[in-house]
């Protein structure tokens, strides 16, 4: 198979799957090895990056799925209507944040840390496939702990979580921390 029938069979597959994919999936389903796909795949990005596309491939963290360039994202809203692409309440954002900042997580943990009951927004963002069920922890009642998702990742435009942005806390301490070395020296 040539070049370009091996692009379009990644293609195929790629828009079939719908959802992520890595490359050892990939090669397996094109009978290739990783490293050829891994260059197929840079090809097809190569693409569809180019002007007049309305849809990319993006790489999260080592897996390939196509989704729509943010120009196009209005129309697209537009056309599915539907509630995944609703506006998230500030109890759903505070979840999130926990979630992603802290997980895996378990909804015990999430309502320990905002002080209120947060089983319905847990269900409402996993329902919206913000986040997913990561395993059961080995303590008493096996909790489910919650991590976010690649969905998650495409809705705030990030592509690992090592994009998050770093808590205010955080930033505040090591100015602290320089202003006193300031003082002392």
């Amino acid at each position: 198979m040539e070049l370009e029938r091996y692009k379009a069979a990644l293609e195929a597959v790629l828009f079939a799957l719908a959802e992520p994919a890595d490359t050892e999936k990939l090669a397996a389903a094109l009978e290739l090895d990783e490293h050829t796909v891994e260059k197929l795949c840079g090809l097809l990005q190569d693409e569809y990056n180019a002007p007049g596309r309305g849809i990319c491939l993006l790489c999260l963290e080592g897996r390939w799925q196509f989704a729509t360039k943010p120009a196009y994202g209005s129309y697209v809203k537009t056309a599915l209507d539907n509630r995944r692409n609703a506006p998230l309440s500030q109890a759903a954002l505070e979840v999130l944040a926990v979630i992603a900042y802290n997980q895996p997580v378990t909804r015990s943990f999430v309502e320990q840390v905002r002080g209120v009951d947060s089983s319905g927004v847990v269900a409402s963002l996993a329902q919206k496939g913000l986040i997913e069920e990561a395993g059961r922890l080995d303590l008493p009642g096996r909790p489910i702990a919650f991590r976010t998702t690649d969905v998650f990742l495409r809705s705030f435009g990030l592509s690992s979580l090592s994009e998050l942005p770093v808590p205010h806390a955080e930033q505040e301490q090591p100015q602290t921390q320089a202003q006193e070395e300031k003082q002392e020296g």
